[in-house]
């Protein structure tokens, strides 16, 4: 036994050991001596031991939190199959803890190249302005939409043109002018209608609709019986035959 405690405490007193876990006893030691009379200092290392144990358990939640983080930050980096073993080392944490530096450091040098959660997040935000159920249909949506807005743009431009407006016109003022446009042409096309049947009076118009009607029946008549007197069936031919008869 006391071979045994003279090697730890040759180990308590290296240069490597923790400050904090070697210290001489204060005071008359009385069951802890060396045979050459010396102090062994082990007085406090039960708890040393017990805080070790403690840092070891909580060792074990800092890597299960870094996990975590690692995940959210980096969620296409591969799982280590060492992960699931009992004992974790500083080591591990510390390589955690460098590539999530080092991600952070390339986002800042990349600033403008979109990360992969970010571009993650554009395409999920596309389905749902396009009601696009799966990936498989995101490619397709897309060029149905750039050729919908091809043609848009186009039809607008156009308008511009024909319309003679400036091409910085928002499709509002685009729309108010063609809504203009069309109550000019309904004016025109009213007014040339009152003109056509030579009236500006709506009563007048039912009017002389009235006195067709009571005209043309009798004159439809008339015509259907010169034609079957005469058997023929050609207007064109009523006065020719009439006059042959005299």
């Amino acid at each position: 036994v006391l071979k045994v405690l003279s090697h730890i405490d040759s180990v308590l007193q290296s240069p490597r050991a923790p400050p904090l876990l070697y210290r001489r006893s204060k005071g008359p030691v009385q069951s802890c001596l060396k045979e050459n009379g010396q102090q062994c200092g082990f007085e406090h290392l039960p708890l040393a031991i017990e805080m070790w144990a403690d840092q070891l358990m909580a060792l074990k939640d800092l890597h299960r939190s870094l996990k975590k983080l690692s995940l959210e930050l980096l969620p296409w980096h591969t799982a280590d199959p060492q992960d699931n073993r009992e004992s974790i080392r500083v080591e591990d944490l510390q390589f955690i803890v460098d590539a999530i530096l080092e991600e952070i450091e390339n986002k800042e040098k990349n600033s403008q190249t979109p990360s992969l959660p970010t571009l993650s997040a554009i395409v999920s935000h596309f389905q749902k302005l396009f009601d696009v159920n799966s990936l498989n249909g995101v490619y397709p949506r897309m060029n149905e939409v750039y050729t919908k807005l091809g043609e848009l743009t186009n039809a607008m431009r156009n308008l511009h043109e024909l319309l003679e407006l400036d091409s910085s016109a928002p499709p509002t003022v685009v729309v108010d002018t063609v809504g203009k446009l069309c109550n000019i042409i309904n004016e025109n096309v009213t007014k040339q209608v009152q003109q056509l049947l030579g009236t500006q009076d709506i009563h007048r118009i039912i009017s002389k609709l009235e006195e067709h009607e009571c005209f043309f029946p009798p004159f439809q008549a008339l015509i259907q019986d010169l034609l079957r007197l005469l058997e023929i069936s050609n207007l064109d031919d009523i006065l020719p035959t009439v006059q042959n008869l005299k």
